[in-house]
């Protein structure tokens, strides 16, 4: 049985007029197509293909070379395609929009909008279906990452207290705003590193490794700058953002994040018309 909403890699069976039919020698009797449209350009019968299994227009299971933006039991950041009477329907990279009914949109969604989307597989209709109200596919009681642990977070939204994640696909977490030293969006997808695990169960997240303080990327280009300048840069946190921009290629923000990072380090010192390397 061909999972539906996930890769698989098949054999080439035989070619016919729709396309060609995959399958498994030791299920000789379970084939599934791939119409002609999705083939590779050059193959064999007997060749082997990694395909994406979902249902067609007509709910039939189909294979394609396609690669989709998320898969069964995962999330992934959509845009909003169309929105119709039924419920809305979002590009996930395939020929045919994933629906998102109304009940399992955590608030209205508009068309060209992006969203955190959650692909799970309707068990009464048997179709791939989509949710934003992705807390209900997230949970905190049995944690699976330990202090320190490298892992893997996609960034959900943004607040006054810092950047809210989902870790590993699997649970939520908090990049506080005095850990962010970098312009982080919505559907950002980066490697992290548990802080720590709070007695109720809220994971607090950083972008640097721990077990030191280590100097996060922007601030050590900024000390590269500066020693390359002789120790001395004519740029502080009261210069304007285009200035700051020009002569380093950073924001404003994400400058003065560096800088302030520099000098709790007592790494550089603030003049009146720069910052000096110690």
């Amino acid at each position: 049985m061909f999972e539906i909403g996930k890769y698989t890699t098949l054999k080439i069976l035989r070619e016919t007029e729709p396309g060609l039919y995959l399958g498994c020698d030791s299920e000789v009797e379970e084939v599934i197509l791939l119409p002609h449209k999705y083939k590779p350009e050059s193959y064999a019968i007997g060749d082997e293909l990694k395909v994406f299994i979902y249902l067609d227009y007509e709910e039939r299971p189909i294979a394609t070379t396609l690669e989709p933006f998320v898969q069964l039991h995962s999330f992934g950041f959509l845009r909003c395609a169309d929105v119709t009477k039924h419920g809305a329907f979002m590009d996930w990279g395939l020929e045919k929009h994933l629906f998102v009914s109304f009940k399992e949109q955590a608030r209205p969604m508009k068309v060209n909008n992006w969203y955190i989307v959650y692909l799970y597989l309707d068990e009464q209709t048997n179709r791939l279906a989509g949710s934003s109200k992705t807390n209900q596919f997230l949970q905190n009681d049995r944690i699976t990452v330990e202090t320190f642990d490298e892992v893997e977070i996609l960034v959900t939204h943004l607040t006054e207290k810092g950047a809210n994640v989902i870790i590993n696909g699997q649970h939520k977490g908090l990049i506080y705003m005095e850990d962010i030293f970098e312009d982080l969006r919505t559907g950002d997808r980066l490697k992290a590193y548990i802080k720590k695990i709070r007695d109720d169960h809220k994971i607090d997240v950083v972008l640097q490794k721990q077990g030191y303080r280590s100097i996060e990327p922007n601030a050590q280009y900024i000390l590269d700058e500066l020693k390359t300048a002789g120790g001395f840069l004519s740029i502080n946190d009261k210069s304007s953002p285009e200035t700051i921009k020009e002569l380093l290629g950073l924001s404003k923000k994400s400058f003065k994040k560096a800088v302030g990072s520099l000098y709790k380090d007592r790494l550089i010192l603030f003049k009146e018309d720069g910052i000096e390397l110690v």
